[in-house]
């Protein structure tokens, strides 16, 4: 929820996102809980939010959901929605 960010589900984060500045580099990424231990969670205060919590894809549909599964779908709309081409470094040349 606002001001929060990433994906949310109420007040679990589903999706992490974030960006590191540091030495002339910028680094970015997120993190979508497909099928995460969230048991792990317990340990620690996620992004330092109090009383928010965290949550997977497969507790929200009540079904396992592998990273293979997710893969190419949010792949391919990543580049729809951001009018991109993604190259993986595994493509020859």
């Amino acid at each position: 929820p606002p001001p929060y960010t990433g994906v949310w589900m109420g007040d679990s984060k589903l999706c992490a996102i974030g960006v590191h500045c540091g030495n002339h580099i910028t680094s970015h990424g997120l993190a979508l809980n497909c099928c995460t231990d969230l048991s792990w969670f317990e340990h620690i205060v996620p992004c330092g939010l109090e009383g928010k919590g965290v949550t997977s894809l497969s507790r929200e549909l009540g079904q396992h959901v592998a990273v293979s599964q997710v893969l190419q779908p949010f792949l391919d709309s990543f580049q729809e929605v951001f009018e991109c081409t993604l190259v993986s470094s595994e493509d020859p040349g």
